[in-house]
C-alpha cells in the first residue's frame, strides 16, 4: 500500500492531496495486470465505475480503430466516463503487457471536482480529434513544453572577433553549426549562417574581413530553464532564428535555433512574421495578414497551449502594426517629434484571440497636452493610416475608441503620467476605473525616442494608494461568472444569442480584473493576467490557493474561447465569444461550472473584505 502511495503521489492530481487522504485511496486501490492487446474497456462500454492510473507499460487510446493516444506511467483515464454518467468513448487497450491501478469512484470522485484540479481535468478532456504520435519519456517529443538547455544539439562554437571570417565560415561547415559566438567580455556577438549569406556574400564583402564586422552584439541570450515555447515567442517577437542559452553562472551551453524549437506547422508564424517584415506594400502586408488565421488553426490542431497561441498572434499583430507604423512613416516623411506606438487592452497582455480588436494609444516626448499644429496634423494623419491599414488587414481597431486616432487617446508622454497621477490620487471620477484598465493594460510597440518603459501606468505607484485599490477591488466584482440556480448557467433568453453564453464577459473578464487589481497591489502594472497572479501570490497581495485557483479557472476557459473560435475560423464564420453550453460534452461543461464558481468563490472572499474593511483601511 505504501508503494501505491508513493507512486499516486507522485503524478498528477493525486499530488494535490495530503498524506492521510492518498493512504485512504491506496487502501482501496487494485493492482490490474493487461497482456499487451488486450481490452482494458471496450469504446461504448459503461459508464465505468472505476478509474485507471497506469503503473507500467503503456495504453492506448482507441476511436474507431484508430489510436488517438498512448498513455503511459502515472496517466489517468476513465474518468470522463466515471464523471460524466455516460458510456466511454473511446477503447483502452493494452498497447504491451501493461499494469494499472484500479481506484473506485467513491473514492477519487470527490478528488476530481475540486477546483486546484482543473488544469488536470482541461488537459484530460481536451478533444482528441485526430492520432498523435508521443513518447512521454522523451524531451524532445514536445519541444515547446521542454526546458530549452534539454534541446541543445551541440557544444557551443566561440571564436575570437578577429578572426578572419572565411575561417570561421570553415569551422562552422565542419561541425555543422549554424552560428557562432563571439565573446565580449561578459557579452557574446553572434554570427549566423543568414549573416554570411547576406552580409558578406550579397554585400560582396571580403571573407578576409574579421568576424567583428558582421557579428550582431550583444546577442539576445536566454537562460537554461526557458521553456521552449516561450523562447520561440522570443525569436518571433525579436525576429531572431537563433538564441544562445546561459547557464545559471552565465557559461554559455549552446545555441538554439528554431528548428530545435519547432516543428514544421509551428514555423509558420515565423515564415508569417518574416514576410511582414519584407512588405513594401499595404497590399502586401493584407496577404500576410490573411495567413494569420490558417496559423491559428495548425498551432491549435497541434496542441499548443492556448495561451502560447494567443501569445503568437498578439506578436505578429505587434509586428503588423509597427511595419504600418514605419511605411506610414515613409509615406510621410520623419517624425517632428519623437514618439511611441502602444498597445492596450487583450493585445497588450498578449491574449488577443481571433475575435480581438486592436486597442491603441500614441505618445509624444513633450509636456503639453498637444504638439504643435503642425505635429499634430502628422501625428493624426499617421494614426490614421495605421488604423486603416489595420482594417485593410482584417485587424479592426478597437470599436469603443480605444484607438490612437482618438484624439482622447494621442497625448504627451508627460500628459499620460499626469494623467496616471490624477487617476491614482482621485479614482472616483467619472470613468476613472476604465480609464486605469487601459493605462495598466499597455504596452510600447514602436517607439522612434528613447523607451518608454514597459507602459503607461507607473508600476510602482498603486500599493501607495489604498484607495485606488479599494475602487479596482470592487470593479473587480463588476462581472459575475454566469451561474444560476440548479446548476445552470445564465444564457441568454432572446434574439439571436438565445441560449448561449458569453464566455468573454462571464468567464474571462472577472478573472482578468482580479488580476489586475492583485497584480497592481503587488505593484505590477503592465503584465500578463497569469504574469499578475503568480506576482499577486508572491507578493502575499492575494492568498495562495485562490490566485492558483483563479490561475487554473482561466486557463481552462481561456482554452474553451480558443477552441470554440478556431472551429468558427475553421468554418469560415467571423468568431466570437457566444458558446452553447449544450454543445460542449458533459465533462466540459461540468468542469466550466466548477470554474465559474471557483471565480464566483474568489470574488465573494473580495467583497467580504471590502465590506469589514479588511485590508482597506
Amino acid at each position: 500500500m505504501d508503494d501505491i502511495a508513493g507512486f499516486l503521489g507522485s503524478h498528477p492530481p493525486f499530488d494535490a492531496v495530503d498524506a492521510g487522504e492518498l493512504a485512504r485511496i491506496a487502501a482501496v486501490t487494485e493492482t490490474e495486470v493487461s497482456a499487451r492487446g488486450k481490452a482494458i474497456f471496450p469504446q461504448g462500454a459503461g459508464p465505468v465505475e472505476f478509474v485507471w492510473v497506469v503503473r507500467s507499460g503503456s495504453v492506448e487510446v482507441v476511436h474507431d480503430g484508430r489510436v488517438l493516444d498512448l498513455l503511459g506511467p502515472g496517466e489517468l483515464f476513465g474518468h470522463a466516463s466515471m464523471l460524466s454518467g455516460l458510456p466511454t468513448g473511446f477503447e483502452a487497450r493494452a498497447g504491451e503487457d501493461t499494469v494499472c491501478y484500479r481506484i473506485p469512484s467513491y473514492v477519487i470522485r470527490p478528488l476530481l471536482v475540486r477546483p486546484d484540479v482543473l488544469r488536470f481535468v482541461a488537459r484530460s478532456i481536451a478533444d482528441r480529434s485526430k492520432p498523435v504520435a508521443r513518447v512521454a519519456a522523451d524531451p524532445v517529443a514536445e519541444p515547446v513544453q521542454s526546458r530549452v538547455a534539454a534541446l541543445i544539439r551541440m557544444p557551443p562554437l566561440v571564436c575570437q572577433g578577429s578572426e578572419p571570417i572565411r575561417e570561421a565560415a570553415r569551422r562552422m561547415t565542419e561541425q555543422g553549426a549554424s552560428a557562432v559566438l563571439v565573446p565580449l567580455g561578459g557579452t557574446f556577438g553572434i554570427v549566423t549562417d543568414r549573416d554570411l549569406r547576406t552580409r558578406v556574400i550579397a554585400a560582396g564583402l571580403s571573407p578576409d574581413g574579421p568576424v567583428s564586422a558582421i557579428m550582431t552584439e550583444p546577442a539576445y541570450t536566454v537562460t537554461a530553464d526557458r521553456l521552449g515555447g516561450d523562447v520561440l515567442l522570443d525569436m518571433l517577437e525579436r525576429n531572431v532564428h537563433h538564441i544562445p542559452v546561459l547557464s545559471a553562472a552565465g557559461e554559455v551551453l549552446g545555441v538554439v535555433d528554431d528548428g530545435d524549437l519547432v516543428a514544421a506547422e509551428s514555423r509558420k508564424p515565423l515564415l508569417l512574421r518574416r514576410a511582414i517584415a519584407l512588405a513594401e506594400r499595404q497590399e502586401d502586408l493584407a496577404a500576410a495578414a490573411a495567413g494569420l488565421g490558417p496559423v491559428i488553426i495548425a498551432l491549435h490542431d497541434a496542441r499548443v497551449a492556448a495561451e502560447h497561441v494567443a501569445a503568437v498572434r498578439s506578436v505578429v499583430l505587434d509586428a503588423l502594426t509597427r511595419r504600418l507604423v514605419e511605411l506610414a512613416i515613409r509615406d510621410a516623411g520623419p517624425p517632428p517629434a519623437p514618439f511611441t506606438w502602444f498597445a492596450l487592452g487583450s493585445l497588450a497582455r498578449r491574449e488577443a484571440v481571433p475575435s480581438s480588436d486592436v486597442d491603441s494609444a500614441l505618445a509624444w516626448a513633450g509636456t503639453g497636452n498637444g504638439p504643435s499644429s503642425g505635429a499634430a496634423g502628422y501625428l493624426a494623419r499617421l494614426a490614421g493610416a495605421v488604423d486603416a491599414g489595420l482594417r485593410a488587414c482584417g485587424m479592426p481597431p478597437d470599436t469603443h475608441g480605444a484607438s490612437a486616432s482618438n484624439p482622447l487617446f494621442a497625448r504627451s508622454l508627460a500628459s499620460w503620467q499626469a494623467a496616471a497621477r490624477s487617476l491614482a490620487e482621485d479614482p472616483t471620477r467619472e470613468k476613472a476605473l476604465i480609464l486605469v484598465s487601459l493605462l495598466a493594460d499597455s504596452r510600447p510597440v514602436f517607439s522612434t525616442g528613447p523607451s518608454a518603459g514597459r507602459g503607461l501606468w507607473p508600476g510602482q505607484a498603486s500599493p501607495e494608494h489604498p484607495a485606488l485599490l479599494r475602487l479596482l477591488a470592487r470593479f473587480a466584482l463588476s462581472f459575475r461568472p454566469p451561474t444560476g440556480f440548479l446548476r445552470n448557467f445564465v444564457v441568454e433568453h432572446s434574439g439571436e444569442r438565445r441560449g448561449q453564453l458569453d464566455i468573454k464577459h462571464g468567464g474571462l473578464i472577472p478573472i482578468v480584473d482580479l488580476a489586475r487589481w492583485a497584480g497592481m497591489a503587488a505593484g505590477v502594472a503592465s503584465a500578463s493576467t497569469m504574469e499578475r497572479l503568480r506576482a499577486a501570490e508572491a507578493a502575499e497581495t492575494m492568498d495562495a490557493t485562490e490566485a492558483r485557483t483563479l490561475m487554473e479557472a482561466f486557463g481552462f476557459i481561456f482554452s474553451l474561447r480558443l477552441d470554440h473560435q478556431v472551429e468558427q475560423l475553421r468554418r469560415g464564420e467571423a468568431p466570437d465569444d457566444f458558446i452553447d453550453p449544450r454543445t460542449l460534452n458533459p465533462l466540459a461543461r461540468s468542469y466550466l461550472r466548477e470554474a465559474f464558481r471557483a471565480v464566483a468563490s474568489v470574488q465573494a472572499g473580495l467583497s467580504a473584505e471590502l465590506s469589514h474593511g479588511v485590508r482597506w483601511g
